[in-house]
C-alpha cells in the first residue's frame, strides 16, 4: 500500500449489501495498520440521487458501474476530469481482445450494468468538454489522440 502514498480508496460498503463487510474490513485493516491511505464510502442519498439522474438519462441498468459513480463525484469536485477505460466493447479500436475490468478477464453479467449507454453518455461529455475521455493507452504515443 505504500506505493498509493496518501491516496483515496473508493470502497462500495453502501452501493450493495455484499460489499459492507469486505470494505468495513478494509476501512479496520488500513487503519489498524496505520496505512496513509484514506476509505472513502459514498452516501446511500448520493448513490441513489446519482442513479436517479442517469436513469433519466437513458441509462437503464440494474446498476450503474462503479466508475460512472466515480466519474459523477469527481465532475462535482473537481475542476478537470479526464477518464481512461470506458470503452464498453469486447475489442478495442484496433480489434484486439480487451477485458472488461482492469483487474481480470471476466466477462460482465448480462444485464447488470449498462455499459454501452455509459459510454455514450460519457462520450456526449467529452465532446462538449465536461470531461477529457481518453480512449487508446496513455502510454501509446504512436497513435493519433482520440477526438
Amino acid at each position: 500500500m505504500k506505493v498509493y502514498n496518501h491516496s483515496y480508496i473508493y470502497m462500495p460498503a453502501f452501493s450493495m449489501k455484499t460489499g459492507t463487510e469486505p470494505s468495513l474490513r478494509v476501512y479496520y485493516t488500513l487503519s489498524d495498520v496505520g496505512a496513509n491511505q484514506t476509505v472513502l464510502f459514498a452516501n446511500p442519498n448520493f448513490l441513489r440521487s446519482i442513479g436517479k439522474f442517469w436513469k433519466s438519462r437513458g441509462i437503464h441498468a440494474k446498476r450503474l458501474s462503479t466508475g460512472l459513480f466515480l466519474v459523477s463525484a469527481a465532475l462535482g469536485l473537481c475542476e478537470e476530469v479526464a477518464i481512461y477505460g470506458f470503452w464498453p466493447f469486447s475489442v478495442n479500436m484496433h480489434e484486439q481482445p480487451i477485458s472488461h475490468h482492469y483487474y481480470d478477464n471476466v466477462l460482465p453479467f448480462s444485464g447488470f450494468h449498462a455499459m454501452p449507454e455509459e459510454f455514450l453518455q460519457l462520450w456526449y461529455l467529452h465532446k462538449i468538454g465536461a470531461l477529457r475521455m481518453q480512449l487508446d493507452p496513455c502510454e501509446d504515443t504512436s497513435l493519433p489522440p482520440t477526438s
